[in-house]
């Protein structure tokens, strides 16, 4: 029996393993999330309440990145475990350190209460959430990609790249029942806690989920070949470190466009164009809803026509969306603001349903959940962490237009970057382990 066939999970335990895969990923970023929801809604007031609402906004909106920062350092960490002790143990790991993370967040004294201590801790805490999802993202698409048939890798690798889109709509949802049902002052005194104490259920089910879960059959048949290797940290920067900065670069525009409409915006919405809370939050469901459509069209079609041609077409429409979205969005209405982040997330979903596949297909199994988990967290820190920073800055000097020529230049990069990779395909698993063993 080949490598490859070995390799493959059947068809309905395939299944459970891509919901499963799916289902951990929700929960680990809908945490991930409420974070950024809190902080564009009401951090600025809990834990900067001296600094007034432009730069409480701000910093709050700093803290979220810095988790960016921590992303890298998660997946290198967790990617050293899972590369060497397997990928089930390791996101399981992951997923508590996220809960209790989450959870510390939801029970935090405020500024009030104890003063400057409130926000360094509210850091501390957020930096572990950043080493939490910076070690999940890889192991939960292992999980699927190197136990899915070879011609359906895309398809099955896009079950956990829906956790974004489906954990933001969640978190939106979350924080609209909790706006419609309690005073804008019961909110700020206590409600925002309500998403993150109550995630600790969500956990209990990822952690029964994902405990029931077995080991990819990709990662035993090579375990043994670990032994006395170097550190995979070390192997990936000697053996594929172009393939570690060329796939960060191609996913930049991914993690800019999404961080802008799931953060940014929010914000906008709420204190630029006055529209209420409800509606900003009610119309990110929507812009979530689009991101997961487009991700799973991109996904499948990835199967047909090859991962680089989908995110490169994904960046191309990603340059052109930067142009236009915040013309659309500064009409002010509702419509016109959904619209916007349905653009800004949807272009979103094309360029990131194939790199589920891509981003594992460049490395070899031995030091892959290092490798594409490097590659997949350094785009985090660009995109997601330095460029809504960038973004808050050029407003008030430039206007929202800038945001919009920002993002479509880093989306020249990625196209760049994109262009630069090799085409994955299939094959690529066997073939980057058998490159690997001939060097």
């Amino acid at each position: 029996m080949t490598h490859a066939a070995s390799s493959q999970a059947r068809p309905r335990s395939m299944r459970r393993i891509a919901l499963a895969s799916m289902t951990g990923t929700v929960i680990e970023f809908y945490d991930f999330f409420i974070y950024g929801t809190a902080a564009a809604l009401v951090f600025n007031q809990v834990f900067f309440p001296e600094l007034g609402a432009a730069a409480g906004t701000a910093l709050a909106l700093a803290t979220f990145g810095v988790a960016f920062v921590a992303r890298p350092f998660g997946s290198i960490l967790f990617g050293h475990f899972g590369d060497r002790l397997g990928r089930k143990g390791t996101l399981v790991t992951t997923l508590l350190l996220m809960g209790f993370s989450t959870l510390a967040i939801g029970l935090l004294p405020t500024t009030g209460m104890i003063g400057v201590l409130a926000p360094i801790l509210l850091v501390i805490l957020r930096i572990l959430q950043g080493l939490a999802v910076g070690g999940e993202w890889a192991g939960a698409t292992l999980l699927t990609a190197e136990n899915a048939p070879t011609k359906a890798r895309g398809k099955y690798a896009l079950y956990p790249q829906l956790g974004p889109s489906v954990a933001f709509a969640l978190a939106s949802a979350t924080f609209l029942v909790t706006a419609l049902t309690m005073s804008n002052e019961a909110f700020v005194a206590w409600g925002w806690r309500i998403p993150f104490i109550g995630s600790v259920l969500l956990v209990a089910v990822g952690l029964y989920v994902r405990l029931a879960l077995e080991e990819t059959s990709t990662f035993k048949e090579s375990k043994s070949a670990t032994t006395g290797r170097r550190l995979p940290i070390t192997e990936v920067f000697t053996s594929r470190p172009a393939a570690v900065f060329l796939g960060a670069g191609s996913t930049t525009a991914v993690f800019a466009f999404f961080y802008i409409g799931v953060t940014y915006l929010t914000s906008y919405g709420t204190q630029e164009l006055g529209l209420s809370r409800p509606t900003v939050l009610a119309m990110g469901i929507v812009g979530g809803t689009m991101f997961a459509l487009t991700t799973i069209a991109s996904a499948i079609l990835s199967d047909r026509v090859g991962r680089r041609k989908m995110v490169v077409i994904g960046n191309i429409a990603s340059v052109a969306a930067g142009v236009i979205v915040f013309p659309i969005i500064d009409i002010g209405t509702a419509w016109s603001f959904g619209l916007g982040i349905s653009i800004v997330l949807g272009v979103v979903g094309i360029a990131y349903g194939p790199i589920g596949a891509q981003l594992p297909e460049l490395f070899p199994t031995r030091f892959r959940y290092t490798g594409a988990g490097i590659a997949y967290n350094l785009a985090g820190v660009l995109g997601g962490g330095v460029v809504p920073l960038i973004a808050a800055a050029v407003v008030p000097l430039y206007g929202s237009l800038a945001i919009g020529l920002l993002l479509a230049s880093v989306s020249l990069l990625s196209l760049g970057c994109t262009l630069a990779l090799p085409q994955t395909d299939a094959d690529s698993f066997s073939n980057e382990d058998a490159r690997l063993a001939a060097t």
